[in-house]
């Protein structure tokens, strides 16, 4: 899977691999890293991999980067492609098993995503067969309950979650977002609620405050 990767420091020992939304690449929170304001001894290694190009049935089949189909959007639901999540999901889990291989272990991995990529994160991270070391939602919501409810994993019942979302948020409704909220909270996972005046995007008082949940879990 062709991408985007910035090392943070020398000789990382934390990854953190981010997954951008419908219809963008890689490239397009390659500059959150420096915004992020972590210091030089907090050696990470930033993946920005590219979803595939596939016709997407709610924009008329345009073929686009996803990271999976949707069908239909609704204000507060969503129809997609299940296989297309458990294909993605494949994916990221083969990008973790990399940074296996080049010495970061499950536990000092983050998954992030946006939008479409951060539902790929919520499932992915939520069903990971081995801890790991944080998730971060933004804008996003779970895109495939009954998946999750099937195959979460006791290894990740315990894994940090920073949820951020905009309050003018006219892509995925704020609804949605705090539906995936509930959800986890309902079965006792620890997730931390942020929300910004703003639309479906990110600004910079969420980059630092992701920057601060991000110090505080690196060694």
């Amino acid at each position: 899977m062709q991408g985007y990767e910035i090392e943070h420091g020398s000789n990382p020992q934390y990854a953190v691999i981010w997954l951008h939304g419908l219809g963008a690449d890689g490239s397009d929170f390659v500059p959150v890293v420096p915004e992020l304001g972590l210091a030089e001894r907090h050696g990470v290694r930033f993946v920005f991999p590219n979803a595939p190009a596939i016709p997407v049935t709610c924009n008329g089949g345009y073929v686009m980067p996803a990271w999976y189909d949707i069908i239909s959007l609704e204000p507060n639901s969503r129809r997609i492609d299940e296989a297309g999540i458990v294909e993605s999901r494949a994916a990221i889990r083969a990008l973790i098993a990399r940074e296996n291989e080049r010495g970061i272990p499950s536990q000092r991995i983050f998954l992030a995503g946006f939008s479409q990529g951060g539902a790929v994160a919520y499932t992915t991270a939520l069903t990971h067969p081995e801890p790991l070391a944080g998730l971060i939602a933004l804008s996003t919501y779970l895109p495939t309950v009954e998946l999750v409810e099937r195959e979460a994993t006791e290894a990740n019942r315990a894994i940090p979650v920073f949820a951020g979302h905009g309050t003018e948020d006219d892509v995925v409704s704020p609804q949605l977002g705090k539906m995936a909220r509930d959800f986890l909270l309902q079965r006792g996972y620890a997730v931390g609620w942020h929300e910004y005046p703003m639309p479906h995007s990110v600004c910079i008082e969420e980059i630092e405050a992701i920057g601060d949940w991000l110090r505080e879990r690196l060694a």
